[in-house]
């Protein structure tokens, strides 16, 4: 078990979103007395170019990151895991369909993609979401749609099939719980990757709009004084590492225990 990478996630959770609760200091002030100061008794991570305080900002932009980060796995592993286990269990003329429409979505670089998309619209969180779930459900589709074909070759689920059962209930009640680990496995993968995704994009000015803020955004907002100041990109930095790998880790330990059950079965 991956206790250390839970406690950190469970940290960065209550710390993005509990933690103004113990922190007076506001992540919008700006004092113009203390533009750039390095981490002290007053501010402990610094300051920015505007005097804001870089702790106060870095819990305001961890509520962003995560929640798009959260929001756009769930939705893409979701999307992949019905039109995968559809492919899977249906065959023929969905699963040709679904093959091409997952080829001419992996024809794009996935980056590429979210740029061209970002840039005809205006970004906000909930838009952030749907484009990068939008992009990003391709591989776990695949994964299930290769598993699903396993599930359809078993002799009970031609039974079932014969007998007339619901292919919904079939659907829910033997291929979901089947499925699940590889879903999960995603979903934690996804979730490093929404991060990421989002970061970049804000880093490049396409992402989040002031005055909301995301670890993306406080990061770009660095890169300029990085010489003289590199607390502002340092530690928005290390939120994006810490959390990126340890939903790595996690996802590795499921993947194991996905991989060790089939073993045994």
């Amino acid at each position: 078990m991956p206790k250390f990478s839970i406690f950190i996630l469970l940290f960065v959770f209550f710390f993005s979103f509990f933690g103004n609760y113990f922190y007076a200091l506001d992540a919008y002030t700006l004092h113009a007395d203390s533009i750039l100061v390095a981490p002290s008794f007053d501010n402990f991570l610094g300051t920015d170019r505007l005097g804001r305080d870089i702790l106060a900002r870095l819990m305001e932009g961890g509520k962003v990151s995560l929640i798009i980060g959260v929001g756009s796995a769930f939705i893409a592993s979701f999307i992949g895991l019905i039109f995968g286990s559809m492919a899977g269990y249906f065959r023929g003329t969905v699963d040709k369909a679904f093959i091409v429409i997952v080829d001419l979505f992996l024809t794009f670089p996935t980056f590429f993609l979210l740029l061209a998309l970002v840039s005809y619209v205006n970004a906000s969180s909930i838009v952030l979401i749907i484009i990068i779930s939008i992009t990003g459900w391709m591989t776990t589709a695949r994964l299930i749609r290769s598993e699903s074909f396993k599930i359809t070759s078993q002799p009970y689920i031609k039974i079932l099939n014969i007998a007339k059962v619901s292919k919904i209930k079939i659907l829910f009640k033997y291929y979901a719980p089947i499925l699940a680990p590889i879903y999960f496995v995603s979903f934690t993968f996804g979730v490093g990757g929404a991060i990421l995704a989002e970061s970049g994009l804000s880093f490049l000015g396409l992402g989040i709009v002031a005055p909301q803020m995301s670890w993306g955004t406080i990061l770009s907002s660095g890169k300029d004084v990085v010489e003289i100041a590199w607390w502002v990109s340092f530690f928005p930095g290390l939120m994006i590492f810490l959390v990126t790998f340890s939903l790595i880790n996690i996802s590795n330990y499921l993947q194991q225990l996905t991989n060790q059950k089939q073993i045994q079965n």
